[in-house]
C-alpha cells in the first residue's frame, strides 16, 4: 500500500448514506411514510407494554416476555428510523465513522436480541402446551429474569464482535454506502483491505446463531402440534392455536427477511436487500403489536382497560 493510501485511509471520518433513492422528489414522501411508520411502532410497542404491566391478568411469562420484545422493537426501530428521517431532509446525508459503527453495534446486539426472545418465547408455548403440568416450576418468574438476561448480555458481546473486526478494516476509494443504515455487507464492499476474516465470521459464527434458534423454534412447533393434534376437544385445540399463530406469524416475518439477507455470499448484496433490511428492522416491529394484539383477547381486553383508563 502507498503512502498516499495510507493517508487517504486515515482521512475517512464519515460516510455517506445513499438512503433509498437518490431522485428529490422522493425524500418527502419516504419521510412522511417512515415518520408515520415509526410513530406507530412506538405508540404500539408502548401500549403493549402498558397494558402488560397494568392488567394483573397478563402478569404470566408469556406477556412477561412480549412486554421485552416491544421493548426491544422500540429500541430497535429507534437506532434506525431517526436517522433515516434525518438524512431525508439532509443533502448531505451523512454519518460519522463512530456514529456508523454503534448504529451497526446496537443493530446487530438488538436484532439478535429479538431472535433469543422469539426463541424463548417458543420455549415457552412448548412447555405451556406440551408439559403443564410443571409449566408453574420451569417457567418461575427468577427462571423468566435469567432467560431474558442472557438473551441481552449474550446479544451485545455478539454484537461486539462484528464491530471490533470491522474496526480494523481500511477505507480507502469509496465512503458511499449504498444503503439507508450501517450494516455489515455494504461496509465490507467499501474496504480496501482482505474481509476474509469478517465473510468467514458471517458465514459460519452468523449462520450458526440464527439457524440455531430458528430450527428450535421450528422444532418445538413440531412437538406442540403434535400434542395439540392429539387434544380431544376442538375448544382445546383453537386454544392452543391461538396462542401460537401469532407468534408464528411474528417469527416467519422476522427469519425470513433475516434469511434472505445474510446467508448468501457478499458478492451477490444487491438493492433488494435494503428491502429486506426494512421488513425485519422497521416493518417486523410495527407489526408485531398488531399481530399480537388482534389475535388475543387477553391483550386485547387488556389494551381496552388501558384505553378506558385514559378516558376522561
Amino acid at each position: 500500500m502507498t503512502m498516499e493510501r495510507r493517508n487517504q485511509t486515515k482521512s475517512v471520518s464519515e460516510f455517506i448514506l445513499l438512503g433509498l433513492s437518490s431522485r428529490p422528489e422522493d425524500q418527502m414522501p419516504l419521510f412522511v411514510l417512515f415518520l408515520t411508520m415509526y410513530l406507530i411502532t412506538i405508540t404500539g410497542n408502548l401500549l403493549i407494554i402498558l397494558a402488560i404491566h397494568t392488567n394483573p391478568q397478563l402478569q404470566t411469562p408469556m406477556y412477561f416476555f412480549l412486554s421485552f420484545l416491544s421493548f426491544t422493537d422500540i429500541c430497535f426501530t429507534t437506532t434506525i428510523v431517526p436517522k433515516m428521517l434525518e438524512n431525508f431532509l439532509s443533502e448531505k446525508k451523512t454519518i460519522s465513522y463512530a456514529g456508523c459503527l454503534t448504529q451497526m453495534y446496537f443493530l446487530y446486539a438488538l436484532g439478535t436480541t429479538d431472535s433469543c426472545l422469539l426463541l424463548i418465547m417458543a420455549f415457552d408455548r412448548y412447555v405451556a402446551i406440551c408439559d403443564p403440568f410443571h409449566y408453574v416450576t420451569t417457567m418461575s418468574h427468577h427462571r423468566c429474569i435469567l432467560l431474558v438476561a442472557f438473551s441481552y448480555s449474550f446479544s451485545y458481546l455478539r454484537s461486539l464482535l462484528y464491530t471490533l473486526t470491522l474496526n480494523i478494516l481500511t477505507f480507502c476509494d469509496s465512503n458511499v454506502i449504498h444503503h439507508f443504515l450501517c450494516d455489515i455487507n455494504p461496509l465490507l464492499k467499501l474496504s480496501c483491505s482482505s474481509t476474509y476474516v469478517n465473510e468467514i465470521i458471517i458465514m459460519s459464527e452468523g449462520s450458526i446463531v440464527l439457524v440455531t434458534p430458528f430450527l428450535c423454534i421450528v422444532f418445538s412447533y413440531i412437538q406442540i402440534l403434535i400434542t395439540v393434534l392429539n387434544i380431544p376437544s376442538s375448544a382445546g385445540k383453537r386454544k392452543a392455536f391461538s396462542t401460537c399463530g401469532s407468534h408464528l406469524t411474528v417469527v416467519t416475518l422476522f427469519y425470513g427477511s433475516i434469511f434472505y439477507e445474510y446467508l448468501h455470499p457478499l458478492s451477490s448484496y444487491t438493492a433488494r436487500d435494503r428491502v429486506a433490511t426494512i421488513v425485519y428492522t422497521v416493518l417486523s416491529s410495527m407489526l408485531n403489536p398488531f399481530i399480537y394484539s388482534l389475535r388475543n383477547k387477553d391483550l386485547m381486553k387488556g389494551l381496552g382497560k388501558l384505553m378506558g383508563r385514559k378516558k376522561p
